[in-house]
């Protein structure tokens, strides 16, 4: 691996806490029961993560990896010598490399689980490259190149997939959403994703795969939604200081909507989200006019390493720390 340049700074701010999604997994089955004895038991070995990608998100990523008891970066790998989040990862303590994927399959006996946060053309390449090796693959690209992975919707049905997609940022702040408003009526007609995000937390890479991120999107909210006939819409908005994402969920249908069940529904699913997105929150709740419904939300970063409004990219390294922190109680407890 490569060697790693300076020790670990424990003078550094507050990182991320392990996230617990126990009762977000809906077979009992595979409830983990935590029993003084457990607690009692030394550590679990953290399940060894590869990072490839080095930008905001990546970087973001690598913070709240570090911050796991389950999960431990064992390398960081980009295509930027001059990346910020290489430097940020060396500071830390982190081995790196401008290899790219070739630095991961160099190292793969060493790697148990690769997170992708490159591009949606990069990822196909990378997962083609990774296939064969067997090792877990969390793709946070909108590549769509396998089964969708929502915590809150279908963490259990994604823990023994090699391959999980982490839908978009809108998909994993808004779907569960617009899935809620599916529960309290027979049926949609037409369902609508309004996602508003500050243009400075939008990246090179995002912005080369807006075609992808809608189509994503759209995907997962028929999947999960049951409907036919969707929307996504993305706003980059310029303003600065750079406003907290937004999403706004709306839809139409034929049926009765029982409004009373939706505010429940909508209430239970924010308390799941949060449990891994703290920064997650309702703030219109549900109102309906004739035959359309609609609710709006907000999502704010935790700060780990972007700003606080970049909540459209902390959404989904949150959910998928959460995905690769079940996984690794999987392997170890």
């Amino acid at each position: 691996m490569p060697t790693r340049r300076h020790r670990h700074d424990r003078s550094l701010p507050r990182l991320s806490r392990g996230l617990r999604l126990h009762h977000l997994i809906h077979d009992p089955r595979r409830r983990i029961r935590v029993t003084t004895r457990n607690r009692e038991r030394a550590r679990p070995t953290p399940v060894r993560i590869g990072i490839v990608g080095t930008g905001a998100l990546g970087t973001d990523l690598l913070c709240k990896v570090l911050g796991s008891r389950f999960l431990r970066c064992v390398l960081f790998a980009g295509r930027r010598p001059d990346s910020p989040g290489l430097l940020e990862a060396t500071r830390r303590g982190v081995p790196t490399s401008i290899e790219g994927i070739d630095a991961v399959l160099d190292h793969i006996d060493e790697i148990d689980m690769v997170l992708d946060v490159s591009t949606a053309d990069g990822a196909a390449r990378h997962w083609r490259a990774l296939e064969p090796t067997g090792k877990s693959f969390i793709d946070l690209t909108p590549a769509k190149l396998g089964k969708f992975c929502i915590p809150v919707l279908n963490l259990a049905e994604c823990l023994e997939l090699q391959y999980a997609s982490m839908v978009t940022c809108g998909g994993q702040a808004a779907v569960p959403m617009a899935r809620a408003i599916c529960d309290a009526t027979d049926g949609l007609d037409y369902l609508e994703i309004v996602s508003t995000t500050s243009s400075a937390s939008v990246g090179p890479a995002t912005r080369a795969n807006i075609d992808e991120y809608v189509v994503a999107t759209e995907n997962a909210t028929r999947q999960f939604c049951h409907t036919n006939e969707t929307k996504t819409i993305l706003v980059l908005n310029p303003a600065k200081p750079g406003v907290v994402m937004r999403n706004a969920v709306a839809a139409t249908t034929s049926k009765k909507i029982d409004l009373d069940l939706l505010r429940k529904r909508v209430s239970e699913m924010e308390t799941k989200i949060r449990s891994y997105v703290p920064g997650y929150q309702v703030v219109v709740p549900p109102v309906s006019s004739g035959n359309t419904v609609q609710l709006t939300l907000r999502v704010e970063g935790l700060g780990d390493w972007l700003p606080d409004y970049a909540g459209n990219l902390d959404v989904i390294s949150c959910a998928a720390v959460a995905l690769a922190e079940e996984r690794a109680r999987e392997l170890t407890w």
